[in-house]
This record gives structure tokens, C-alpha cells and sequence, in this order.
């Protein structure tokens, strides 16, 4: 980890919030959940796996937090709704949902698959919109209001010369726009939407951007800060959209990513 690296805030409390965590235990959603819940918010880790979900919830509540787990399959809308109704109900509502799924797979324009294409976006895009509209429900029911945030990347608005990313951008590319018309739509209600855009970030998902020396060289030397993203650079802004310090904030996407988006 570099030495720039600064810790995120710790002093804002999340009691008495309840925290929907949409891929829960993937490496940036557990330390999302890991920060919340370390910050009093009782912790819903969902996703298709729910021996991994029960796992974290479990390590979790060792700590002294509340954590508990639901099982998901972001490809079913039926499924979707099923664990947000129930998670609702277990804990009389929900104010905060963080959206950290994402699938990719890298196929050349010209040999993109139909399967692997309508994977992606039933994953970065469908599942965005259908879990946003089932947390709204939710909260609307409540009449507490609440706020999401969802993982992006900067491929929501940069395309990549060289890599097979059309169906990736396209869906980070749809979702920040979903971003904003749920924000919109959601405003009335007292629910804030916004989203969380990086670069690479390090975890092994990341593959040959960290492993291969020639592809990291070049990508570092892209990035103006010198450096790909930490796990914990990506914590730090999430809990800012979910807390107090962002209470004018709705409809926007924060670039976490060294400064590549601001420059050619």
C-alpha cells in the first residue's frame, strides 16, 4: 500500500442505520460492510452465495457488530425482490443499499457472444435497476427516506483502446445514467442516489493489471497520482455518500481514480 494512502474518516456513526449490501462479499463490498458496520450500521451482507455472505456476517459479529446474511441472485428479478422484501421486513426497513456486484468478461468486438454480453448487463445494469427499485420501495414504505450508492468504474465513461470491453462500458456507462434518473425520480422521496466510480483497484479480480509488468507499467503511468487504487480508497468515498457530510449530494458520480478521467 503506498505511503499517500490516508485512512477514511472513522468519527461519523451509522447507528441505528441498516446497510443492504449488494455483493456483500466480494473484496470491495466486504470492506464496505466492514466499514459500516464498525461505524454501528447493522449490516446485510447479500449475494448469490450465501455460505460466503453467512461466513463475513459471521466474522463481522465476532468483532462486536451486526451483521447478518441473505442470499441473492442478481440474475433473477424474482430473487432480487425476494431478499430485499424479506431483509426489509427482519429489520423494519432499510437506509442504506450499496450496489457492489460487477462481472466482466473480455471479448474482442468481433467475438462478443450474446451470452456472455446479456451476463454483463444482467449483472452491472439489470440488477442495479431492479434491486434500486426494490430498496425504493422499501424505504418509501418506511417514509424515512435513505440513500444508494453504486459501484461504477471509470469505463462509465472512458472507453479502452486495445481490450475487449464493449458490453463492461456499455453497462458502467448505462448505470451512471441510471444513477441519475433513479436520483431524480427518488428525490421527492428523501432518497439520495449516487455512485462510486474507480480505476483498478487491488484485488485479484484486477489479474493481469497487476500481474503482468508491462500492462501495469503503462496503466501507472496513466494515472496522475502514480498509483492504482486501494481497496480502502474506495471505502472511504462510499461511506461519505451514505452519511451526513452528503446530504445535498444526489445524482452524481464521484471518479475515484487518481486523476484519470481529468486528463487526455
Amino acid at each position: 500500500m503506498s505511503d499517500a494512502f490516508q485512512a477514511p474518516n472513522e468519527s461519523e456513526s451509522f447507528d441505528g442505520k441498516v446497510a443492504f449490501i449488494a455483493g456483500g462479499y466480494g473484496v470491495i463490498g466486504a470492506a464496505i460492510a466492514r466499514g459500516l458496520a464498525r461505524r454501528g450500521a447493522t449490516v446485510i451482507i447479500a449475494g448469490r452465495d450465501e455460505a460466503k455472505a453467512t461466513a463475513l456476517a459471521k466474522e463481522l459479529a465476532a468483532e462486536g457488530t451486526k451483521s447478518t446474511a441473505i442470499a441473492v441472485d442478481a440474475r433473477s428479478v424474482e430473487s432480487i425482490r425476494a431478499a430485499v422484501d424479506t431483509a426489509a421486513s427482519r429489520h423494519g426497513g432499510l437506509d442504506i443499499f450499496v450496489n457492489s456486484l460487477g462481472a466482466q468478461h473480455e471479448q474482442p468486438l468481433l467475438e462478443v457472444t450474446e451470452d456472455a454480453f446479456d451476463e454483463i448487463l444482467d449483472v452491472n445494469l439489470k440488477a442495479a435497476m431492479f434491486l434500486g427499485q426494490s430498496v425504493a420501495k422499501a424505504q418509501i414504505a418506511s417514509g424515512r427516506g435513505g440513500c444508494h450508492v453504486h459501484q461504477l468504474s471509470v469505463r462509465a465513461q472512458l472507453a479502452l483502446r486495445g481490450r475487449g470491453h464493449s458490453a463492461y462500458c456499455g453497462s458502467k456507462g448505462g448505470l451512471a445514467l441510471l444513477v441519475k434518473q433513479h436520483a431524480m425520480e427518488l428525490a421527492p422521496h428523501g432518497i439520495r442516489v449516487n455512485g462510486v466510480a474507480p480505476t483498478v483497484v487491488r484485488t485479484p479480480l484486477a489479474g493481469r493489471w497487476l500481474t503482468d509488468p508491462d500492462i501495469y507499467a503503462k496503466l501507472i503511468e496513466r494515472i496522475p497520482l502514480g498509483r492504482i487504487a486501494e481497496v480502502e480508497d474506495i471505502v472511504g468515498p462510499t461511506l461519505f455518500l451514505c452519511g451526513n457530510a452528503s446530504t445535498f449530494m444526489t445524482g452524481q458520480i464521484l471518479y475515484v481514480d487518481g486523476g484519470i478521467t481529468a486528463s487526455q
